[in-house]
């Protein structure tokens, strides 16, 4: 077992922190997981944005890009910590609140974290489509059904006139049509795509379902937990490996369309936003239509700001001085690639209508559908499905790995509870990641249930945009109060101010959006889950360490003991705080869904 090598090169004793075993490459691959997020909401925004759906893709990323160098130059200042950007951007808030720093500390994480549910729910949704598929309706099996039970309804028959008043126009024999092949696919679907061990309403939340999705989801959760048990050297070299096998050929898939002459320019013009959501009809640039616009851009976010993830193992490089920019700069240029292509690509073949399908919708169908762009056959579609599966385990690796540093870290800085302050023989924070794991479990119940799917990624979004807004003005922050700190990589200043500026525009973006994504409470959901993080807190430091700070949480800043420093920007931060709190108001007031 190799020795902990601090930065002044002493050694640590095993088991006692974190191992310095990485250099920038196995941090970029242990980000890898992020491209295929595009998956987990590229439905949904089709259906919410209909044909800007690509352009919200490029925007967020391109300001996820921006955003970065913020991040790159802070996570530079803190050699010692792990746990990510939330961590280093917090400590620029602790001089003006103590409960501003965990705040941004626990958005961040449960923001994050979801990405192991909503994940594992997506993925145990091929595994059942592969090994207990519902029988479409002109399979064979079906026509047979139907052959066999024909006599079983007629053109008196009472059901045939309950679909006829429903149908209007229609003859008893489309009704007759219609109803043998529902129950025929009813009749053939395994009975394990419909059990339920229990089904439970979460009050103010959503409902639950303890079903089959989520019993295999539990399960990969806990062979991704086995894997990561080994720490971030183990991690990274299978990430390494999962990320080529599944990347280069999304890449080829993403690419063949365009040089084959596929795009349908039709696809991909008249950018109007949609009469309504999931609509699938053009409308105009009105309010609602700017509302569901912003809505895209609010979930897009999730997905394209996610590779700050790349400076969560700072602490568990070798050479933290050069290798953190590194991993951040190249983790988003490979997230460019994919966030631009893959939205483009499919939206240019597959059209408003068929990005609607509710295969992509729920994600479980976009294997299929990156075959048809390839014109794949049978083989290939199930060698995509695989490929899927394993493009899920990349981004929960990357999300168990990255969420669990967050939690050790917040506990070492004596944010968060102190139990999380623990790591094994590997160095793996174990304790933390058991944490995600039960956090997970319960998320899992909601996003096994269809409804509730987007419920978790609009409430959890929620958290992420508030550590972003955070951790932007951290930057400027930072650089009044601690412009002594050496700065590896230091970022343009007119670029700090215009990531300044991109905290307001996302604030924008969540007071208008969050209520797109079908729950109405989603914002005000969220803000009460953040707000869990201030009793949390005050009972670890007001109670636990007696209102002083861990030794050594302040050291990366040149601060000894309890000495929090001089506040040289003044009212500044409040003034920011306000602001943002003011401007998600008034969007949520001035933004409504459409009619």
């Amino acid at each position: 077992m190799a020795s902990i090598v601090e930065t002044d090169g002493s050694a640590a004793a095993p088991g006692t922190g974190l191992i310095r075993a990485l250099d920038w490459k196995g941090a970029f691959w242990v980000a890898a997981g992020v491209p295929p997020l595009v998956l987990f909401s590229i439905g949904g925004i089709a259906g919410t944005t209909g044909k800007l759906a690509f352009v919200v893709w490029i925007i967020s990323m391109v300001m996820g890009f921006l955003q970065s160098f913020t991040y790159a130059e802070i996570a530079g200042m803190f050699g010692n910590k792990s746990g990510g950007a939330s961590i280093y951007g917090a400590t620029a808030w602790l001089r003006y609140s103590k409960f501003i720093a965990p705040l941004s500390v626990w958005c961040n994480w449960f923001a994050w974290s979801p990405v192991l549910s909503l994940g594992c729910a997506i993925a145990a949704g091929y595994i059942l489509n592969a090994l207990f598929p519902i029988p479409g309706a002109n399979s064979p099996a079906v026509m047979e059904w139907i052959n066999a039970n024909m006599a079983t309804l007629t053109a008196d028959s009472p059901r045939v006139a309950e679909w006829l008043a429903a149908n209007a126009g229609k003859a008893p024999q489309d009704a007759i049509s219609a109803l043998l092949s529902s129950d025929a696919i009813t009749a053939l679907t395994p009975a394990i795509r419909n059990w339920s061990l229990i089904t439970f309403d979460i009050p103010f939340l959503a409902k639950a379902n303890l079903n089959a999705t989520f019993v295999i989801g539990g399960i990969l959760m806990l062979i991704i937990f086995a894997i990561q048990h080994r720490g971030i050297q183990g991690t990274a070299s299978v990430q390494k490996w999962l990320a080529i096998i599944v990347l280069l050929p999304l890449l080829i898939i993403g690419l063949y369309p365009i040089f084959s002459g596929q795009i349908d320019s039709a696809n991909i013009t008249n950018l109007v936003p949609p009469t309504a959501g999931y609509s699938g009809i053009d409308g105009v640039w009105s309010n609602g239509g700017w509302t569901l616009f912003l809505g895209g851009l609010y979930i897009a976010a999730w997905s394209t700001y996610g590779f700050e993830t790349a400076v969560c193992y700072t602490r568990e490089l070798k050479n933290p001085k050069t290798d953190t920019f590194k991993a951040i700069f190249y983790s988003g240029l490979l997230c460019c690639l994919f966030f631009f292509l893959i939205p483009f690509t499919f939206q240019g073949v597959l059209g408003h209508a068929g990005m609607l399908a509710p295969g992509i919708v729920d994600g479980t169908g976009v294997a299929e559908a990156l075959a048809s762009l390839v014109h794949g056959g049978r083989i290939v579609t199930q060698i995509l499905v695989i490929l899927m599966i394993m493009a899920l385990f990349l981004a929960i690796m990357t999300a168990m790995a990255g969420s669990s540093r967050t939690l050790y870290q917040g506990s070492k800085d004596g944010w968060l509870p102190k139990y999380l302050d623990h790591v094994n023989e590997h160095g793996a924070p174990t304790r933390a990641m058991w944490t995600d794991f039960a956090f997970n479990l319960i998320l899992l119940a909601i996003a096994s249930d269809v409804a509730g799917y987007f419920f978790v990624l609009a409430v959890s979004n929620v958290g992420y945009i508030i550590f972003n807004f955070l951790n932007l003005n951290a930057g400027w922050i930072h650089r009044m109060d601690s412009s002594h700190i050496q700065r590896p990589w230091k970022a343009p200043t007119w670029l700090i101010g215009l990531n300044t500026v991109l905290a307001f525009v996302n604030a924008l973006f969540l007071g208008a959006g969050a209520k797109v994504w079908g729950y109405s409470n989603a914002l005000w959901v969220g803000f009460i889950f953040a707000a869990l993080i201030l009793p949390v807190f005050a009972y670890r430091h007001y109670v636990r360490d007696g209102g002083k700070f861990p030794a050594g949480a302040m050291e990366d800043l040149g601060l000894v003991g309890q000495d929090l420093g001089v506040k040289k920007a003044g009212i500044l931060p409040y003034v920011a705080l306000a602001g943002g709190l003011a401007v998600v108001l008034a969007a949520n007031a001035y933004f409504q869904l459409p009619a």
